[in-house]
């Protein structure tokens, strides 16, 4: 395992952070964070850098970011939501990389997601209704270029990182 990159997909409050942070502990790997790390390049808030620069730019600085990690394996990417939307993105991670999915039903997500102010795309939005739209525009692009998916309701992030080692494990000694 420690010949490839980690790629973690998935909606806003799947859990992407929390499991790269308890990847990190158990692999001892460094975390690439992309929102922070565009964030802190930026000297800006994601919520500011789609209000001044738009979506567009933000989604060009990620593709970047992939693009670094070539590198600098191996690491475990937490990647933005709408990360996997962009085919070069996906072409990207598979270079050097697993990309494993966390899926969360709406209702985990609101309640995962409700006091953070820094989702622009659900600022206005923090219902189930709009939730569940936006998930179901991005599924079909997020289970295509997922090598693995995990569903993270009602798990630990313990229970989550090793459901996913002993799958990854698993896919390696079969390929």
């Amino acid at each position: 395992m420690d010949q490839f990159n980690i790629f973690l997909i998935g909606f806003m409050g799947t859990g992407k952070t929390t499991i790269a942070n308890c990847l990190s502990r158990k692999l001892d790997r460094k975390v690439v964070e992309m929102d922070q790390i565009i964030s802190e390049r930026a000297g800006m808030s994601i919520s500011d850098i789609f209000k001044t620069y738009g979506e567009q730019h933000f989604r060009d600085l990620e593709t970047g970011i992939l693009v670094e990690t070539q590198s600098c394996m191996p690491v475990i990417v937490s990647c933005g939501g709408g990360t996997p939307m962009r085919e070069c993105n996906v072409r990207e991670m598979r270079k050097n990389g697993r990309i494993v999915l966390l899926t969360a039903k709406p209702e985990t997500i609101l309640k995962r997601v409700k006091s953070n102010h820094d989702r622009p795309l659900l600022e206005n939005n923090k219902n189930v209704a709009y939730i569940k739209e936006l998930l179901e525009q991005r599924r079909e692009k997020y289970e295509a270029a997922a090598d693995l998916i995990i569903e993270t309701d009602e798990k630990t992030a313990d229970q989550i990182c090793e459901e996913m080692l002993s799958r990854l494990r698993k896919d390696i000694s079969e390929h």
